[in-house]
């Protein structure tokens, strides 16, 4: 089963539609066209990568290119074989005159909407505030993200650059206001940052995920403690590799999470960056990151009880992970 639970929507527009957008914008075609513009060309380091994938950012700034890109997301993710899709966006980034944190939101999950009737595969939502802005703003961007939940929107994320923005204590009340609107709770901690982060993210944020967690194994006594704790660690190899994480996609420290007891959970994170769509990263854990049959089933089952999906959605996910007859639930 392919179950998509840390994968952005800013890394998922399509190239082709980049350049449509770009052209009834007057936006300059890159000289090499808009693939080669948002696709990486090799590790690099978190800035770097988070610069390409800011690339897009520009097709966001009306509601029919939010709503068509998050509507093709859905699209790509079901041609994939993907079985759920948990799509995360920071809203607060494409935001502009007339175009408030609302209409943002709206557009993003009427696209959404019209995926999952296009392709029969659920989906969801999760907002991302960002490190670099304002407590005050972050909080704006989780009253916004409460006041959909139920609709589409089902978590708040913290994401951005943790090399230049390390402390997440001043976003902690944006984090109180979505748990207490029944929104779950991921936070990306630890990819650049130390395993200590994850810690942070869990104590002051009540993060029941952590997205990449690469560091968590560098620091004995925070590996102990994810386990203990029970946090799911969102794993993205081949991300990993390119934002300068771990030195190799077979040198991700998978295997050490699950000697560790950690569970874990696959996504894709930015997919036309990296060119590794989720089935890609799947086939990493059988490959080179040597899971075992066993190992790949307890990833699944861990995926499904820890999505932040609606529990109509689990329990049929769950009956066909069984082998049963799933109801219609969309």
């Amino acid at each position: 089963m392919l179950i998509n639970l840390h994968s952005h929507l800013e890394g998922r527009v399509r190239p082709a539609t980049a350049a449509e957008i770009a052209a009834r914008c007057g936006l300059p075609e890159p000289p090499q066209g808009w693939e080669k513009a948002i696709r990486l060309n090799g590790p690099a380091d978190l800035t770097a990568y988070l610069a390409r994938v800011s690339s897009t950012y520009p097709f966001f700034g009306s509601g029919d290119a939010l709503a068509r890109i998050t509507r093709e997301a859905v699209e790509d993710a079901a041609a994939d074989g993907q079985d759920y899709l948990e799509l995360r966006f920071g809203p607060a980034s494409h935001t502009r005159d007339g175009f408030g944190l609302d209409d943002v939101i709206a557009a993003a999950l009427d696209g959404l909407h019209d995926g999952i009737r296009a392709t029969g595969m659920p989906a969801d939502l999760v907002v991302a505030t960002l490190r670099l802005h304002s407590p005050e703003l972050n909080e704006e961007v989780a009253r916004a993200a409460v006041r959909r939940a139920g609709d589409g929107v089902v978590g708040l994320d913290l994401a951005g650059d943790e090399l230049i923005h390390p402390d997440i204590a001043p976003h902690a009340a944006a984090f109180a206001i979505a748990r207490a609107g029944g929104l779950g709770v991921t936070c990306h901690a630890a990819e650049a940052g130390p395993g200590s982060a994850a810690q942070d993210a869990a104590r002051l944020l009540g993060a029941t995920r952590i997205g990449h967690g690469a560091h968590i194994v560098d620091d004995p006594a925070v590996t102990r403690w994810v386990a203990e704790q029970g946090l799911v660690v969102e794993i993205c190899p081949t991300s990993n590799w390119y934002t300068g994480a771990i030195s190799a996609v077979g040198r991700h420290p998978a295997r050490r999470f699950i000697d560790a007891g950690i569970p874990l959970v696959l996504g894709d994170d930015n997919p036309e960056q990296t060119g590794s769509p989720l089935s890609a990263e799947a086939e990493l854990l059988t490959g080179p990151l040597r899971f075992t049959t066993h190992e790949r089933a307890a990833l699944d089952a861990t995926s499904l009880a820890a999505a932040f999906m609606d529990d109509s959605v689990r329990r049929d996910l769950l009956a066909r992970l069984r082998g049963g007859e799933p109801q219609p639930s969309i």
